[in-house]
């Protein structure tokens, strides 16, 4: 695991991962332009709708006036600050399996090139996943009441959902559905540890920005370990060819 984790933060020197966070910052960017200006509307549509309000040239109704553009702005640069991360993170998603072919190419070379799964599979994938998120969240909801208890309960959880997600983005690419969740049985365990650790960096500011290139890395790692060590049983290689390295 230890080696694992080692390997995925050598990833942040690969051009391609590097190429994976620039472009997530710039369309991140992009998104949040899109909505200042969107707020710059609106805060426009705003002031004519109370213009018949606000009347006149006097001192009350020029510092209402600029305490309501002051406050719309603040409350957007929270907003913005708050939420890009997310944003960013989100987007990123979109370019991991860039991400996941760096690592195979400096790790692993000379495998077949990945499977590519269907859109029926990939959304009914998504659609349990969000379903056990939504479901887990729920039941661990009283707990997250009691101090202390909920950060076990927040890491426990999230360790599990992060660490299914993740694999299943790796294993995926390698085996099929059924193959795939008979080796995550095999490696619970490890696949648990790992999405824990997923869990405490996205926890850290501006380390969660880069959280998502690191916890492809280090998953794929503990991925292509697992399913070598698991090759007599016949899960090995049959999807993907044979790992290496």
């Amino acid at each position: 695991m230890i080696s694992a984790f080692s390997k995925a933060l050598g990833l942040l020197g690969d051009p391609k991962a590097r190429g994976v966070f620039l472009k997530s910052v710039l369309v991140a960017t992009l998104v949040f332009a899109l909505l200042w200006v969107l707020a710059g509307f609106g805060l426009n549509l705003l002031e004519a709708l109370l213009a018949d309000w606000i009347s006149g040239e006097g001192f009350w109704s020029s510092a209402l006036e600029w305490l309501l553009t002051g406050t719309f702005f603040v409350l957007l640069l929270v907003v913005s600050f708050v939420l890009f991360p997310t944003v960013m993170v989100t987007v990123m998603a979109l370019f991991l399996e860039e991400v996941a072919e760096a690592v195979e190419n400096r790790h692993y070379p000379g495998m077949e090139p990945a499977r590519n799964p269907s859109i029926s599979e990939n959304v009914w994938i998504g659609v349990k996943f969000l379903g056990i998120s939504l479901l887990l969240n729920l039941l661990a909801l009283p707990f997250y009441l009691i101090p202390l208890v909920n950060v076990v309960v927040f890491y426990l959880l999230n360790g599990y959902l992060l660490g299914r997600e993740y694999y299943e983005l790796v294993s995926l690419r390698r085996l099929a559905p059924d193959r795939a969740k008979a080796l995550r049985r095999g490696l619970r365990s490890r696949v648990f540890l790992a999405g824990v650790v997923i869990a405490f960096l996205l926890t850290l500011p501006l380390v969660n920005l880069i959280t998502p290139i690191i916890a492809t890395g280090f998953m794929l790692h503990v991925f292509e370990r697992g399913r070598r060590s698991k090759q007599p049983d016949g899960i090995g290689f049959a999807d993907g060819g044979p790992a290496q390295g």
